[in-house]
């Protein structure tokens, strides 16, 4: 599956698993539905422009806040600052907040209020990525598209100012756990709880703003994970068009994937995780073919 990044989870793809058939509104005590094992390879390096590999460089040494050995030692300095708290974007077609007639959200004919009629919702995964990222984001801007975004925690405390950019460029922030481990509804509760407070946390700090959104790694849910959604504020979010982008299967079968979409879908692809470019490279046909056909891209 390509080079392994040094942030690899120990995940393996699982060819026998499905997601077609989404679960029950509310399943059974500790019960795992919709299960997806999902692969994070590595950064492939060859290829990448010099000044793409100088923008990622400068994040890697400019983009984290980190506290010297002289704050351990607790030794006077300044404190880091922190932003003043925001409120979560509305969706992009009402300020109303959005309630979902299922848990966790596939439709987006299941919210109310109800989206535009001829909407689709671009969700994009596993970031913030150092290269990958940047790269969406100007494909976006370039298409007039906003998306939802739902990266992860280590991530985000790697790389805070892409996710400062992402809430800068009016897309939606989604809490994606922290570090991402899968099947994600066996680790126990007190992990999973870890795993979406601190993720939680960290995006708190970056963007500025609490996520209104959850997605649970691989589409693996249970009664307690939608039960600590519901207190913490976010709405379980999953999806029903996938590319299986993060496989890398080519840019061919990306496109072919999405090109299917239809008004109400919810559409997921990465970018980070490993090597997205063809993720990208399948996009640059996909938005404005989607957006051609009539269809209009929102932000939940």
């Amino acid at each position: 599956m390509g080079t392994t990044d040094p942030r690899d989870h120990g995940q393996s793809p699982d060819p026998d698993a499905t997601r077609g058939d989404p679960p029950p509104a509310v399943p059974p005590a500790g019960r795992r539905v919709n299960r997806r094992a999902v692969v994070f390879g590595g950064l492939a390096a060859a290829g990448l422009t010099a000044a793409t590999a100088f923008a990622a460089d400068e994040l890697l040494t400019g983009g984290t806040v980190r506290h010297d050995a002289g704050h351990a030692a607790g030794m006077a300095g300044p404190r880091p600052s922190v932003p003043p708290r925001r409120t979560a974007p509305p969706a992009s077609w009402t300020e109303a907040p959005l309630r979902s007639s299922r848990t966790p959200l596939f439709d987006l004919r299941e919210l109310a209020p109800p989206a535009p009629p001829a909407a689709v919702a671009l969700t994009i995964d596993d970031g913030p990525h150092p290269v990958y990222t940047p790269m969406m984001l100007d494909l976006l801007a370039e298409n007039g598209v906003k998306a939802t975004f739902s990266v992860i925690g280590s991530q985000v405390r790697t790389y805070p100012k892409l996710v400062a950019r992402i809430a800068a460029g009016g897309h939606q922030i989604s809490n994606h756990s922290q570090t991402h481990p899968s099947p994600f509804a066996a680790i126990g509760r007190d992990r999973i709880r870890r795993e979406i407070i601190e993720a939680k946390e960290r995006i708190e700090n970056a963007a500025g703003y609490s996520p209104r959104f959850f997605r649970s790694p691989g589409g693996d849910w249970n009664r307690y994970i939608f039960e600590l959604c519901r207190s913490e504020g976010m709405m379980p979010i999953a999806w029903n068009i996938d590319p299986r982008d993060w496989s890398r299967p080519g840019t061919p079968h990306i496109r072919r994937a999405m090109l299917a979409a239809k008004a109400g879908d919810v559409l997921l692809c990465h970018d980070g995780g490993g090597d997205r470019r063809q993720t990208i490279e399948a996009l640059r046909t996909v938005l404005p073919a989607l957006k051609k056909r009539g269809l209009t891209f929102v932000a939940l």
